[in-house]
């Protein structure tokens, strides 16, 4: 197995560098098709060791001593437990099916050997980061995929404001970052170790110091806060809407953005020893949801509504994080890697059979025109919804069983949240594909279902989207919650260092799940006699006023940062400029030249080119040194 391990990041590394180094002479579209099957092949590596691998075992593979320095030694090596393969089938099975889609979505672009490059190496790091044994490891990758997000949110660099958005990605990564690194220095300083498995052994010997543990976790949390945009590092996400689509699925819904999610969780013990972090963790994940799920109710850009969601569901599995449920948030990643995916894909269809357009209010009617599409997208905004019996339904009631049995608050808070979010992805869905078609003759006369290789990965998410509820099935079903034991290896060491108190009775979660399916069906059939029977329009940005204007602009967080932080820095940097670099700066340097150049001008009176003055000088010089050593 430790041969198959090695292969899984080392196939799409393969891709990238067939097709960055070899790509100009190989046939055209091959890349699309050398990007995917490298994808698959890790995917099938992947299944291989899942099939021998007990849940309880791990696979270590030291692949060399990268830094060896006394009796401190950092090996470049990988880890292979129950959690990494649940990451790694995420990221690799999905990853293909983005791979996939994207040979026809992408099909016609002059960059279309330059894109799959880049998507390989993404998967390679993304997979750097999930195999990490160590926490430099985790760091390689979490930078690797940070750097493979620029480049391709700004994939086409010739529009000025996707670069803008390519370079606002990537420095609010940076700030979360630094926090990420500080926290691996203290982790170092007060461990001696990086080694992700050694500092778990380690930790509980800390419990007395909470105010080191504390620390370590907070500055862990900035950097998955920046990672997996949570307030305030969230509004790059929305912005990287502007690479391409198959980028939004993979790396805004799928992976990268889970990054803080995975790290939380493999440092679960420490997180464990920290309740106050958690505490923060779970507040931040509350006001989150939330705050994104209101914003989602009025945008307008079918990719930007998605964006909001994912902002607000990652906000949903922070929320679990926080209290303490890890194995919960790590459901809700899946499920949402499938119905998230299947959304952003089903959205690039939609945008592909238009031509480009993104704009909802411009849609409609639909469903008969892209079939596949539309029934792929609709059953993805149902799972996404909490409607009965679908993934979402079960991964989000297992956040809210928990919810609602520690922190009644919370509880409600989430659910009104889960209510949003069923109230705009509706929205969505009914202005995009029903009643009749809004947009110009001339587009409707070309509008056509997407090619085989965007459809086929919509309707294996879609199965994927409906069934995938089924690993985590609650206990009312008198079955075993598979997820649940086989991630009991991972996330037992923390549960004995959290009380969960004694779970709520099978009838109290029933009463739950069922309130919470009756909100989502309330909130489609409200949307549906909206936007369907009455045949509403969003209304233009010109008639917006009070509250919902302030929807409709993102309550104007963008704004706030640009006045209070990007402004003053700028203005900062022309002072810096304009009066300390020529008022300081240049004044010191000018007067030294000054002083230097005066003085050269006295010392050359002293050279006037008598024979008999320098003579004189001589003996003077000759006398005084005389003197000096008979005095001394």
């Amino acid at each position: 197995m430790t041969f198959l391990g090695l292969m899984i990041p080392l196939l799409p590394l393969l891709g990238f560098l067939v097709n960055g180094l070899l790509g100009k002479y190989l046939p055209k579209g091959s890349a699309g098709w050398i990007g995917s099957l490298s994808v698959l092949a890790s995917f099938v590596c992947v299944l291989l060791i899942f099939k021998d691998l007990q849940a309880e075992q791990a696979i270590s593979i030291d692949v060399f001593n990268w830094i060896a320095l006394g009796d401190f030694s950092i090996s470049f090596g990988l880890w292979i437990d129950a959690l990494t393969m649940i990451m790694l089938m995420v990221v690799t099975g999905v990853g293909f099916l983005i791979h996939l889609y994207s040979i026809g979505y992408m099909h016609g672009d002059e960059g279309f050997t330059r894109f799959f490059t880049y998507l390989n190496l993404f998967i390679f790091f993304m997979l750097l980061l999930v195999m990490g044994s160590n926490y430099l490891m985790m760091f390689i990758g979490w930078e690797g995929v940070g750097l493979c997000s620029y480049l391709l949110i700004g994939f086409w660099y010739k529009n000025e404001p996707f670069n803008d958005a390519a370079q606002k990605a990537f420095v609010m990564n940076r700030i979360g970052d630094l926090g990420f690194l500080l926290g691996m220095f203290f982790i170092l300083f007060h461990f001696g170790t990086l080694d992700i498995q050694t500092v778990e052994q380690l930790a509980p010997g800390l419990a007395s110091n909470g105010g080191l543990i504390m620390i370590i976790t907070l500055l862990l949390f900035i950097g998955a806060t920046g990672k997996s945009a949570q307030l305030p590092l969230y509004t790059w996400l929305p912005d990287a809407m502007a690479g391409p689509t198959p980028v939004s699925a993979l790396i805004h819904a799928a992976t990268m953005v889970t990054a803080g999610i995975y790290m939380i969780v493999r440092s679960n013990v420490l997180f464990a020893l920290a309740p106050d972090t958690l505490t923060i963790i779970l507040w931040v994940g509350v006001i989150t949801s939330l705050f994104a799920a209101i914003i989602g109710l009025k945008q307008n850009d079918i990719k930007k509504v998605l964006a909001y969601s994912t902002v607000s569901q990652l906000g949903l599995m922070f929320v679990a994080l926080g209290l303490g449920a890890f194995s919960s948030g790590i459901f809700h990643l899946v499920t949402h890697a499938f119905f998230k995916a299947l959304l952003f894909l089903g959205a690039g269809s939609v945008i592909h059979a238009l031509h480009g357009e993104q704009d909802i209010r411009k849609m409609g009617g639909l469903k008969k025109l892209i079939p596949i599409t539309y029934i792929t997208f609709i059953l993805a905004s149902l799972a996404i919804s909490g409607f009965p019996l679908l993934s979402g339904f079960f991964s989000k009631d297992e956040i809210l069983a928990h919810a609602f049995e520690q922190n009644k608050i919370v509880w409600i808070v989430v659910a009104v949240s889960s209510f949003l979010t069923a109230i705009y992805m509706f929205r969505l869905v009914f202005l995009t594909f029903f009643n009749n078609f809004r947009g110009s003759d001339e587009t409707r006369s070309h509008i056509h279902e997407s090619p085989w290789t965007m459809t086929f990965p919509l309707v294996v998410l879609c199965i994927l989207a409906v069934l995938g509820g089924l690993i985590g099935l609650p206990a009312i079903f008198h079955v075993s919650h598979w997820l649940n034991t086989y991630l009991a290896s991972v996330t037992e060491p923390s549960a004995a260092l959290i009380h969960h108190g004694d779970g709520i009775s099978h009838g109290l979660e029933i009463g739950l799940m069922c309130f919470a399916g009756l909100a989502a069906i309330v909130a489609i059939y409200l949307m549906y006699r909206k936007y369907v029977m009455q045949k509403a329009i969003p209304e233009s940005e010109e008639s917006q006023q009070g509250f919902i204007k302030a929807i409709a602009n993102k309550f104007y967080v963008d704004e706030f940062f640009e006045n209070a932080i990007v402004n003053p820095v700028f203005k900062l940097s022309e002072w810096f400029g304009t009066f300390f670099d020529k008022k300081i700066i240049d004044q010191i340097v000018n007067r030294t030249a000054t002083t230097i150049t005066s003085g050269g001008q006295a010392l050359r009176l002293s050279q006037g080119g008598n024979t008999g003055t320098y003579v004189l000088a001589m003996v003077i010089g000759i006398v005084v040194l005389f003197i000096i050593r008979l005095l001394i």
